[in-house]
């Protein structure tokens, strides 16, 4: 029992500035903005298969995960949720609280025991009106994060419905301009 006591006793918890300047997504920011960023933050702790975020609800934040790995699923109506991603350590989650209407694309659960730091999404986008240098870099940095997402989804949707995926191009049902009249040739 004493030997399990001296050894917690020298694991030391960084403070939460370190933590937040050292994460990888945040690389490469300023003192200030990172100063911003710690006033925002806590630390997190979830356990294997623990859901972290529930596709649909409001997006309250989001989180910089320092160590385990996490699962990224869609909810799909008929056959259960479908696997999109994993990520882990250094990576980001959770874009959805920086665009209305606040709510998260996909739900997230740890496959193993995992740390992060989460990020109150009222004092972020606060912080982001007030500091447009910290807005942007956040939005450069969370830009990536969704191009992987989409690509992600897309290859689960290539791989899943390739058989089943008629061959001729979605027509989008909204347009950035005025209606368009179709005429059908006869």
């Amino acid at each position: 029992m004493n030997a399990q006591l001296n050894i917690h006793s020298e694991i030391q918890i960084e403070p939460l500035s370190t933590r937040v300047a050292l994460h990888p997504f945040l690389a490469g920011m300023n003192h200030r903005q990172l100063t911003l960023l710690t006033d925002c933050a806590v630390a997190k702790h979830f356990n294997a298969q623990q859901t972290i975020l529930h596709e649909g609800e409001f997006a309250n934040g989001c989180y910089l995960i320092e160590s385990g790995k996490v699962a990224l699923e869609s909810e799909a109506s008929v056959s259960g949720s479908i696997p999109i991603q994993i990520i882990g350590a250094g990576d980001m989650l959770g874009w959805s609280w920086m665009f209305p209407p606040y709510a998260w694309q996909f739900t997230v659960r740890a496959i193993e025991p995992c740390t992060a730091l989460f990020f109150y999404a009222s004092i972020l986008r606060e912080y982001c009106e007030k500091d447009h240098s910290l807005g942007y870099e956040l939005l450069k940095r969370i830009s990536a994060v969704m191009v992987t997402r989409l690509q992600a989804a897309h290859q689960q949707m290539l791989s899943i419905y390739s058989s089943h995926v008629p061959r001729e191009p979605l027509v989008a049902e909204w347009s950035f301009g005025p209606p368009q009249q179709h005429h059908v040739r006869a």
